[in-house]
């Protein structure tokens, strides 16, 4: 498993965190989720052979929100 670390934008409430982990969690090739509202930072541990980043920031805007790697 790798981790992988996503600024997420947009995030007001503990709804929008649950929203968050809900379209990561949906992701083929997740196995754990952590979203901080107050670090606006996601943290995904997946098989890099089966997700990219690029997949997870996608599942991260579909819910309606922004998303970019994080430095």
């Amino acid at each position: 498993m790798e981790r992988m670390l996503i600024d997420v934008s947009g995030m007001s409430c503990q709804g929008c965190v649950k929203s968050v982990t809900a379209a990561l969690t949906a992701v083929a090739g997740v196995d754990k989720v952590e979203v901080s509202l107050q670090s606006g930072q996601a943290a995904v541990s997946c098989d890099p052979s089966l997700v990219s980043l690029g997949r997870l920031t996608e599942a991260i805007e579909a819910a309606g929100f922004e998303a970019r790697p994080a430095p």
